[in-house]
């Protein structure tokens, strides 16, 4: 037997184990149900981690039924419940990383338990296995801000933060946690289900590598939430472009000044992207709202898209900017998960 989404999520917030124990293995099979397809691929992994070959997920629709095995194994592991492994995947259900200093991991036993101490000892990316590389799950351990010494990491050179060298205004303002190493090897990670590390450098220093990226989960998973409102709104998205994600502060400051980049940009706190739906990636605008023109209606979309997301996420709450087209880009929407709501522009 198979159940509705409405059921599902009460059986997900269930420990594993207490499920497994009352109702039985047969009951556990057919009825433990998560939402996306990288749900069951985390507790799939999870359960293969174990050493556990049998431990499997299958799909059907948009509801994955996971296996008794998988479900038993994947608590013994970690000590957790499903509702942890589904809260990884945040409010899209399509997050695929969880982005940690080294020096917090130890703070957080049951990511621990799932990749493992090395994860404790050095910076990376430590993956959970799955099918396929869009159901993979990584833990991200990030380095440190100490890191940066003289406004530079090695020979990547970062700047320095609004108040670094001094209070910041608010908490959104104090300085990031740490900094995702990326090399060429890792660059092409999924953080979700449409973007990869890749899509928020910052666009300088093309040769330099390692290169470091400051990015909140925050604003990848509202990112995805737009994606699936303006899907529900027969709008097709295949390619949401980021056109500037992460700057590094030096990288902000060239902007800097009157009609320019503001000194305090969130796009330094990896919580801010610049983005154009571009499904056909000619590097424009596509005409989303089908009025045979692309211009500032079209970036007006992606703002109404974002109030539906805050009105069912308030916790997501952020800025929104609409942008016309100029000689070197065409129109776009900047997109924050700032903490307080923000609009500007057209629109």
């Amino acid at each position: 037997m198979r159940r509705r989404s409405g059921v599902a999520a009460s059986l997900v917030a269930r420990e594993a184990n207490t499920l497994y124990r009352y109702f039985g293995a047969r009951f556990t099979r057919r009825a433990v149900m998560l939402f996306g397809v990288a749900a069951a691929a985390l507790a799939s992994a999870a359960a293969t981690e174990a050493g556990s070959p049998s431990a499997h997920a299958s799909a059907s629709g948009d509801t994955i039924v996971v296996a008794d095995s998988t479900v038993k194994i994947a608590s013994s592991l970690t000590g957790l419940d499903l509702r942890f492994l589904d809260s990884l995947l945040g409010r899209s259900k399509k997050l695929r990383a969880r982005f940690v200093p080294t020096n917090l991991v130890a703070e957080s036993p049951s990511l621990l338990r799932l990749f493992g101490n090395s994860a404790l000892r050095a910076p990376g990316i430590y993956s959970l296995a799955a099918r396929s590389d869009s159901g993979a799950f990584a833990l991200i351990s990030m380095r440190p801000f100490s890191h940066k010494v003289a406004g530079r990491i090695g020979g990547y050179r970062i700047g320095f933060w609004p108040f670094e060298r001094g209070t910041a205004r608010s908490e959104q303002y104090q300085n990031p946690q740490g900094f995702i190493e990326v090399t060429p090897a890792n660059q092409n990670t999924w953080v979700s289900e449409h973007f990869q590390l890749r899509d928020f450098l910052t666009k300088d220093q093309h040769a330099v590598w390692p290169k470091y990226l400051v990015l909140n989960e925050r604003l990848i998973d509202k990112l995805e939430l737009v994606i699936d409102e303006l899907q529900n709104d027969g709008i097709t998205v295949t390619h949401l472009s980021v056109m500037s994600g992460f700057r590094t502060p030096r990288y902000n400051a060239k902007g800097v000044g009157k009609g320019g980049r503001a000194s305090t940009s969130r796009h330094q706190y990896g919580d801010a992207a610049d983005v154009f739906v571009d499904n056909n990636r000619d590097g424009y605008m596509d005409d989303i709202n089908r009025d045979g023109r692309v211009n500032t209606l079209d970036a007006a979309v992606l703002l109404r898209a974002v109030e539906r997301v805050e009105a069912a996420h308030p916790e997501l709450i952020g800025g929104v900017g609409v942008y016309p087209a100029t000689r070197s880009h065409g129109p776009f929407a900047h997109i924050d998960a700032r903490g307080h709501r923000a609009r500007w522009g057209e629109g």
